[in-house]
């Protein structure tokens, strides 16, 4: 009887002494930084410090530390670290067994999008001599905060860079003429008159004002002239003669034409530029010479004094070169008037081939429907094979619709006709980041100088790397997801929250932004109205905020539901 009474004291005494004796790790041991792990350019960081406590590990012991982040239906091993105590032959860190010892692992997780809802634990493998000791496992942290990775979805709405069409609707047009003179004469003469050269301007004439739908008038200009061999006052009455003559009869060619157009009129006395021109053209003797003359002196009549010493070379001046300074230049200036965009798109779905190639790309620019802009680009490059602008528009296009492959398959058409286009490799490159491989978006950004949006782009690829502060510089004042994420990055929560506001297509990830704003300053009603805006415009977004950190302690339930 007595036995059976002490047998339940004795054996609860041998489990107590047993337990006494067992080597205990507790969480409160180790310290994590950051405290929650966080997502930082496609990896997990973690700095582990930790205290083995007096007595702990044994002189001939021996434990092996491994940070593991374990996730629903999953985990991810990291580094090993091995210590060992005081009688250990080996070339790991020593621990005190009186005094026990600080250790710090750092170790590095690859992210996938499983571990947004983790925990890191610390297993333990340890030998006290001979023997296997059983440690348990601790959890010492949660994890991970992957707003960071939002860029593979914020890269998306990019600006891209186009390449621009040469379309001018109104191009400046000149027709020129000249009626020439005899010497020191200012009568029109039949033969000039009568010349190809006149009658084909006054048609020209007639042509243009006629074709009022594509052409237009904007005056005719009369430059009268006398050559630089007389004097001052005889070449000033010779010039206006000839520009007053010449103006009646352009008056009267219009009044028989049925011509509406202003005539401008000017008169030089000594064509002095209208001489160097034609020197500096001509292969005439001393040429250089005549030239420095005309460089040094700048009084009309000293010029002609010292022209005509030049005796071995001024009788062909006067032959060859003066002659063709008595005239008056008629010029028709006009407007070539292009299609009107409404027409241009007519023919987009009536008659494309009376397009030319910068008609089409200018008609890509005169809508917002990428499925409209798919069917122009393809109608340019069908009619334009040659020119790389239409496929880097369709890269464009395809981009900005999410489809990378076919996005890519155009960008590299593109860039196989012109490699050196910026827009291209910066397409190119955009197309890279969003499909993950950020070395070969690096190497086509750098081929991209001078492209449009090319900071932007820079930014994105700045936070793919974990480069914040050089994201949000690259970003500067820009107004999209990716700018808002970078200065969400940097904790600079207001300036997140103004440019969030002034995205000019908010999107759901723009709600989405916003909401991680709301649940970082503390902002439950930002929080609950952004996120239920995200989630209206994109359902898919609910599943992710459902493990999302960032709304750990919100009741977000009745949105992600």
């Amino acid at each position: 009887m007595i036995k059976k009474l002490h047998l339940p004291l004795l054996m609860a005494l041998v489990v107590a002494f047993a337990s006494c004796g067992k080597p205990e790790l507790k969480p409160e041991y180790f310290t994590t930084n950051p405290q929650v792990l966080e997502a930082v350019a496609g990896k997990v960081p973690v700095t582990i410090n930790g205290t083995f406590p007096e007595k702990f590990l044994k002189k001939k012991g021996v434990i092996k530390v491994t940070p593991v982040l374990k996730w629903n239906g999953g985990e991810a091993k990291g580094d090993v670290f091995t210590y060992q105590g005081e009688k250990v032959e080996g070339n790991n860190p020593t621990i005190s067994y009186k005094m026990g010892g600080n250790i710090t692992m750092k170790t590095t997780f690859n992210y996938i999008p499983e571990m947004a809802k983790s925990e890191l634990w610390l297993e333990f493998d340890a030998k006290f001599g001979k023997k296997t000791v059983d440690i348990p496992a601790i959890k010492i942290a949660d994890g991970v905060i992957s707003t960071s990775e939002l860029v593979n979805k914020t890269v998306g709405t990019a600006n891209t860079a186009d390449s621009k069409d040469k379309f001018q609707r109104i191009i400046a047009q000149e027709e020129e003429a000249n009626i020439m003179f005899l010497i020191q004469q200012a009568n029109l003469r039949s033969s000039e008159l009568n010349s190809d050269q006149i009658k084909n301007f006054n048609q020209t004439v007639s042509d243009v004002y006629a074709d009022k739908k594509g052409k237009k008038i904007n005056n005719i200009e009369i430059s009268a002239y006398a050559s630089p061999d007389g004097g001052v006052k005889l070449n000033t009455g010779l010039s206006e003669n000839r520009e007053k003559n010449t103006v009646n009869y352009m008056n009267k060619q219009l009044k028989k034409a049925e011509v509406e157009a202003a005539v401008e009129s000017n008169a030089t006395a000594q064509d002095w530029e209208g001489f160097q021109e034609l020197v500096s053209a001509s292969d005439i003797q001393d040429k250089e010479l005549i030239l420095r003359v005309l460089s040094m002196y700048q009084d009309p009549e000293q010029r002609e004094t010292e022209i005509k010493n030049i005796s071995s070379v001024y009788k062909t001046l006067a032959d060859e070169i003066l002659p063709q300074l008595r005239r008056s230049r008629l010029t028709l200036n006009y407007d070539l008037i292009g299609k009107s965009d409404e027409e241009i798109m007519q023919f987009v779905d009536s008659d494309p081939k009376q397009l030319n190639v910068e008609e089409l790309l200018y008609a890509g620019t005169l809508t917002n429907d990428n499925a409209k802009r798919e069917k122009i680009y393809k109608l340019a490059v069908s009619q334009y094979p040659n020119d790389y602008r239409a496929y880097n528009n369709l890269c464009e296009v395809y981009y900005q619709n999410g489809d990378y492959g076919q996005a890519e398959s155009y960008g590299k058409k593109a860039a196989n006709i012109n490699g050196n286009a910026p827009e291209v490799n910066m397409n190119l490159g955009l197309v890279a980041l969003a499909k993950g491989d950020e070395a070969t978006a690096e190497s086509y950004f750098g081929k991209a100088s001078g492209a449009e949006n090319l900071n932007e782009a820079m930014g994105n690829l700045y936070i793919a790397q974990g480069q914040y502060e050089r994201a949000v510089n690259a970003f500067g004042d820009a107004k999209t997801n990716s700018a808002a994420l970078a200065q969400i990055l940097t904790k600079d929560y207001n300036k997140a929250k103004s440019t969030l506001s002034g995205v000019e297509n908010p999107d759901a990830y723009t709600d989405y932004l916003m909401a991680i704003v709301g649940a970082r300053t503390n902002n439950s009603t930002m929080v609950t109205n952004s996120l239920s805006s995200a989630v209206k415009k994109d359902a898919s977004l609910a599943k992710y905020a459902e493990t999302d950190i960032e709304f750990a302690k919100y009741d977000i339930s009745g949105i992600v539901k």
